[in-house]
């Protein structure tokens, strides 16, 4: 009977370090946001690219924790105006930061 106990809690305490593992801190995601920022990404690029006047190849995009980083080059303000409110508009964007440069 002490066996089986012994195993039941060590089976527990390995189960809590495996899922402490996928919890997030305030530098690293975890996996389920890790994931839904994979979504969002995929979203905000593929609006992007929806998008005519946009020089698409040229915009990267990345997201932390809902935060969405745009950096490349556009041609205009207009364009950059553009990109941020397509990044906004996407469900799950918490934020929108803007490291594009004019060329």
């Amino acid at each position: 009977m002490k066996i089986a106990q012994r195993i039941a809690t060590l089976l527990f305490a390995a189960s809590l370090i495996a899922v402490a593992g996928c919890a997030s801190t305030s530098t690293q995601e975890g996996t389920g946001e890790y994931i839904d920022d994979s979504v969002i990404t995929t979203k905000v690029k593929a609006q992007i690219l929806n998008e005519p006047t946009l020089k698409s190849l040229e915009i990267n995009v990345e997201t932390f924790k809902g935060a969405v980083q745009l950096s490349g080059f556009v041609s205009s303000t207009a364009n950059v105006d553009k990109a941020i409110a397509i990044a906004r508009s996407v469900k799950g964007v918490v934020s929108v930061k803007n490291d594009m440069r004019l060329k």
